[in-house]
């Protein structure tokens, strides 16, 4: 039943205009190929055509909601489409092998024409599914900045950066899947840097008691350190490097050297800061100087998790960047040369999150999602 099922979707499928993807022809190289209409040229597509098994009921769940987060618009039951490039084709035959492995049947064919629907319909049905998405987050991040424009209802500094980091990730997956410039992305831009201007006004969220101290009198210093940098003094001589000492110099050494003219001690024992209660270094500088940059407190938990060890936030990339840095650890044995390599990771990691759109690993990262789904 199910293999005469497939039959009559095939037959449609090959009276709609495509022809069959498999190992032996690959789609045609549309990487050059315009995404606008009005550039003159016919955009190919990518159709899975699908059969189902009756049961468990859950797979029908689970395939709808896999071609929903890879942007699939379905032509008709049991067809979806997507346009035709080389990353798109990777996201339909994981579906089409995850579906076979079920007890389906499913295959993949790329098509220049359908008959029951236009290419300019086709395009605008992405471009108003993505469209939908985009103004559905800017309507998410308008509810929090009103809220967080209320003092009253205004929800904890730590509360505001876990959402204001989910919707950057939420952001970076829509314009993964706009294909074709769907209207609503400067709004949802908007709204998003709105709520980054609110919470950046936002006491820090490493409050310290004492009164901020001002970079004003810690430049060009000689910073010390312990050797053999690890995660909380790379993190630590990136921060005063950027935030505080664009000049500093760095040393390895015991604490010895406090209080030498024009040396600062950092993540030392008894050193000028290092950690303080349940903060590691990186937090105890951000605390001491009053850093209120939106983007620290993220890096700020990730190096807390690695440098104590107490599992307070759980952030689950954390096991990734105490890898990294292990690995830098082995490979360099000058210290000079490791903490170099660190303070670049950091420099990386901080400019990742200022353009989460631009990076090329959103698209990735909804297909790893997908799967483990």
């Amino acid at each position: 039943m199910v293999t005469s099922k497939l039959k009559q979707l095939l037959h449609v499928s090959l009276s709609l205009g495509m022809r069959r993807s498999d190992s032996a022809q690959a789609p045609a190289d549309v990487s050059s190929t315009p995404a606008h209409p009005s550039s003159g040229y016919a955009e190919p597509w990518l159709l899975l055509v699908h059969q189902l098994p009756t049961r468990p009921v859950s797979i029908r769940v689970k395939t709808w909601r896999r071609l929903q987060q890879l942007g699939a618009v379905a032509v008709k039951n049991s067809v979806y489409a997507l346009p035709n490039r080389a990353e798109t084709r990777e996201d339909f035959e994981w579906v089409r092998a995850e579906i076979v492995a079920c007890g389906g049947q499913a295959t993949v064919f790329q098509a220049t024409t359908i008959d029951t629907i236009s290419s300019d319909d086709l395009r605008d049905a992405f471009r108003r599914d993505r469209r939908e998405a985009y103004l559905g987050l800017a309507r998410s991040i308008d509810k929090v900045a009103r809220q967080s424009a209320t003092k009253r209802r205004r929800p904890e500094p730590r509360s505001l950066e876990k959402a204001l980091r989910g919707f950057r990730e939420r952001l970076a997956q829509i314009e993964a899947l706009d294909y074709f410039a769907a209207r609503g992305r400067g709004e949802a831009r908007a709204a998003l840097t709105q709520l980054e201007t609110l919470i950046a006004g936002a006491p820090a969220i490493t409050t310290d008691p004492r009164a901020p101290l001002d970079s004003a009198g810690f430049q060009d210093r000689r910073w010390l350190t312990r050797p053999r940098p690890g995660i909380d003094r790379m993190a630590s001589a990136w921060l005063i490097r950027r935030f505080i000492d664009p000049h500093a110099q760095f040393a390895f050494g015991e604490a010895k050297g406090r209080g030498e003219t024009g040396t600062v001690t950092f993540d030392t024992f008894e050193g000028d800061f290092s950690h303080e209660g349940d903060r590691c270094t990186f937090e105890s500088l951000c605390a001491r100087f009053g850093l209120k940059d939106p983007r620290l407190p993220e890096l700020a938990e990730l190096v807390h998790d690695l440098d104590l060890k107490d599992g307070r936030y759980g952030r689950p990339e954390a096991a990734l960047l105490g890898a990294l840095v292990e690995g830098l650890r082995q490979l360099h044995e000058d210290d000079h040369e490791l903490l170099a390599r660190g303070i670049a990771l950091f420099e990386a990691l901080y400019r990742g999150q200022l353009t989460p759109q631009a990076a090329s690993s959103p698209r990735r990262h909804v297909q790893r999602k997908a799967r483990r789904n």
